[in-house]
């Protein structure tokens, strides 16, 4: 196969890197340091600045009590600590950089992800409520209800504990997830019952768990696409976005994303580089194993779904790359994956209604939505012409044109994949990227569903500089905005520019060790 070849081509060039120089490892040293000082004011700051729960046993805590009454300064060092973060992630991203002659080893990365990881994991969440929507679904099936037909309002009552830390906009609403998400969630409120915190921690170990098979997938379909494992793990699972949007933020995309790249690898294990090759039984059961993992993680969100397209590319591909081999890989997929998600559904005992509530999320107007925006730009022309107020026909009508563009765009990429003119996973990060960014509904998070399978197989300079661009940026926008903001917008710009100051001191404190960071690092041959 094409892929198969260029990540042979690619292999020696990977092989020839050699270990960082003692000035370098201590540069590496500086920047851990400097991204877990910020870690450690994200989780100081996030109990100010987080979502903390409606009953939140903060307040009366002596000292810890503080940061709630403080959010102008709690929210302050929350953002001190992104800035730290997100500069320290750039920095790192010079020593992980392909084509270099020096890249920092696997474990060398894994360390420092480690350390910054670690004061995340029992912060409050940040950034989204989203979590508490995670634990009044998985009450509501844990005592037996149907989450796909009842909200939290409606099945745990008004007042319970749960729903009122549910968002307004969401306690009506039945759950938009697939079912074995709220299998696991259910298996948690039998064990945390009506108490908040234990929850979220145990939610969050739930996206750890999917982080930590994201850390196993990537290097290995990277080195399989020709890209240096930890060129990848650095634009993937270090990612700023990953650490505040998947761990600080427990949004279930980590278990998601993880299921369908770890599907991803375990399928091509065994399949050969040599297309019509005779197909053995050992490279048949990876295959039914990895498209299996796969579609257990569209059982969490169904994106991950369309892994299994381009997945069927390869494998018709690697059995000739006649049209008659594309029907037969997506006849084969097609059993696999009914065959699971059936069992999934019934052997869950949440069956399938999780099917109608898929645009449960359409619900929510934001202007981040590409086809929403330009529905309300549409309407607002409307009324500047006088010819009335139509936003809600305009918003409709180009949800659905741009829903149809969308599954044009993933029809032409998997057509190119089986043609060998791209990648299949490039053609997977695209066509993931053009679903949700024409979808409904747009989250910051979103961004990691294209981002991780591409960062698994992209060398471009270009696309690795926008992409690390476009991280840095969503990764610093977004206020961590908690239970202590209450809408009063004056706190931000204070908390921003207190921020932007303790920043610019700690540069200016450890200007010693940041300078050598900082300066420009030529490529390999020039001058």
């Amino acid at each position: 196969m094409m892929a198969g070849g260029m990540a042979m081509a690619n292999r020696e060039e990977i092989a020839e890197a050699a270990p960082l120089d003692a000035p370098e490892r201590r540069q590496l040293d500086v920047i851990r340091r400097w991204g877990t000082v910020g870690a450690l004011l994200l989780a100081v700051g996030s109990l100010g600045s987080g979502a903390a729960p409606v009953f939140s046993p903060l307040p009366g805590t002596p000292l810890l009590g503080l940061f709630p009454r403080m959010p102008s300064a709690a929210m302050g060092v929350a953002w001190t600590g992104i800035f730290l973060i997100v500069s320290a992630w750039l920095w790192l991203g010079r020593f992980a950089r392909p084509g270099r002659p020096r890249l920092m080893s696997r474990s060398q990365l894994d360390r420092t992800l480690l350390m910054w990881i670690t004061p995340l994991v029992f912060v409050l969440p940040m950034f989204s409520r989203d979590v508490y929507s995670y634990l009044a679904q998985s009450q509501i099936a844990a005592n037996g209800q149907d989450p796909y037909e009842l909200g939290p309002a409606t099945a745990l009552g008004v007042d319970h504990t749960l729903t009122k830390n549910v968002p307004n906009i969401w306690r009506e609403t039945p759950a938009p997830y697939g079912p074995l998400f709220l299998a696991a969630g259910r298996v948690i409120s039998m064990l945390t019952g009506d108490s908040v915190l234990p929850g979220i921690f145990l939610h969050r170990l739930l996206v750890l768990l999917g982080l930590a098979m994201i850390v196993w997938a990537v290097p290995r379909l990277a080195r399989r696409f020709g890209v240096p494992p930890v060129s990848a793990l650095w634009l993937g699972a270090a990612n700023p976005l990953v650490l505040f949007h998947l761990v600080v933020g427990v949004h279930n995309e980590g278990l998601a994303i993880g299921l369908m790249l770890v599907g991803l690898e375990l399928a091509l294990r065994r399949m050969p580089t040599v297309p019509g090759t005779p197909m053995t039984r050992e490279e048949l059961l990876w295959i039914v194993l990895g498209a299996t993992m796969i579609t257990l993680g569209a059982a969490v969100k169904i994106p991950a779904a369309l892994a299994l397209g381009f997945l069927g590319v390869m494998i018709a591909r690697r059995w000739g790359g006649r049209f008659s081999d594309l029907v037969r890989a997506a006849l084969l997929l097609l059993v696999i994956s009914g065959v699971v998600m059936v069992g999934t559904c019934l052997g869950t005992g949440l069956g399938f209604g999780w099917v109608e509530t898929l645009n449960v999320a359409g619900t929510v107007k934001s202007w981040m939505s590409p086809p929403t925006a330009m529905g309300f730009m549409g309407g607002g022309l409307g009324l500047v012409l006088g010819l009335g107020n139509h936003t809600e026909s305009m918003i409709a009508l180009m949800r659905i044109v741009t829903q149809a563009v969308s599954v044009v765009l993933v029809a032409t990429l998997l057509w190119k994949a089986f043609r060998g003119r791209i990648k299949a996973v490039n053609g997977l990060g695209a066509g993931l990227g053009a679903v949700l960014v024409l979808g409904p509904v747009l989250q910051p998070w979103y961004v990691l569903w294209a981002a991780l399978p591409l960062a698994t197989a992209v060398l471009a300079r270009r696309f690795r500089m926008f992409a690390m661009v476009t991280s840095a940026v969503i990764a610093v926008i977004l206020p961590p905005t908690g239970s202590a903001f209450d809408g009063r917008a004056y706190i931000v710009p204070q908390a921003v520019a207190g921020a932007l100051i303790a920043f610019a001191v700690c540069l200016f404190v450890a200007r010693k060790q940041v300078i050598p960071l900082i300066r420009r690092d030529p490529l390999p041959g020039s001058v």
